[in-house]
């Protein structure tokens, strides 16, 4: 069996639960996600629809996800808060979409569980236009020394259970896949991070120079 498929079986298993494993996520978090964003997006790892309520009235929305579990209760949810959106079962590794299809890409703690994040990453880099967002909350290895050694010593337990990785370095593989960092917004002690991300498919370079860093009330508790 191979890493996707184990990951898909986890998910497949967790889905009647994962509304209370993922009741951190705060909603002001994900109405952020979507402040802004309008046209024709995408919502890689659309999971059970949490994000749903929040979607744009204006916009048209895709969201996929590769486990059908996730995705049947997604649909569900969907039946409560109805928008324009489409689901589909679908991998953020292998996106079934033209180059240069979405106004907007968002992920909500997605990119802890893809089996190769960083092909995942240049699939949304792909399947964006030149001059489109991508707007990401994405859960990672804390910057703080403790915080980080302790999220590598449990992380192996939570892969197993739930197959989601809590020490990824996402900010190295955003590099890696070619983008550029515009905005961050560190949220408890930069285990959690919204980011707002240009595809720069003209340039490779991570320019963190011009990262605008806010710990604004917002995210203060």
């Amino acid at each position: 069996m191979d890493q996707n498929e184990v990951i898909q079986k986890r998910y497949n298993r967790v889905a009647k639960v994962y509304d209370w494993m993922d009741v951190i996520i705060r909603d002001k978090w994900r109405k952020s996600v979507y402040d802004g964003m309008k046209g024709n997006l995408l919502e890689v790892g659309v999971g059970t629809g949490k994000n749903i309520p929040f979607y744009p009235k204006d916009a048209f929305v895709t969201g996929i996800d590769f486990s059908s579990n996730m995705l049947a209760k997604a649909k569900e949810r969907l039946e409560k808060y109805p928008a324009n959106v489409r689901l589909l079962l679908m991998d953020a590794q292998n996106m079934e979409f033209e180059d240069n299809t979405f106004d907007g890409v968002i992920t909500t703690c997605v990119f802890c569980s893809v089996p190769d994040p960083i092909k995942g990453l240049k699939e949304i880099r792909r399947v964006i236009k030149p001059n489109g967002i991508v707007r990401m909350l994405e859960h990672m290895r804390s910057d703080q020394p403790v915080m980080g050694k302790m999220m590598d010593v449990i992380n192996p337990l939570v892969v197993n259970v739930v197959g989601a990785n809590i020490n990824r370095d996402t900010m190295h593989n955003l590099e890696l896949a070619g983008f550029t960092l515009k905005h961050e917004h560190q949220i408890l002690g930069s285990m959690y991070r919204l980011l707002t991300l240009d595809p720069n498919k003209k340039v490779s370079i991570f320019q963190r120079t011009f990262v605008v860093r806010s710990l604004s009330g917002l995210y203060r508790r």
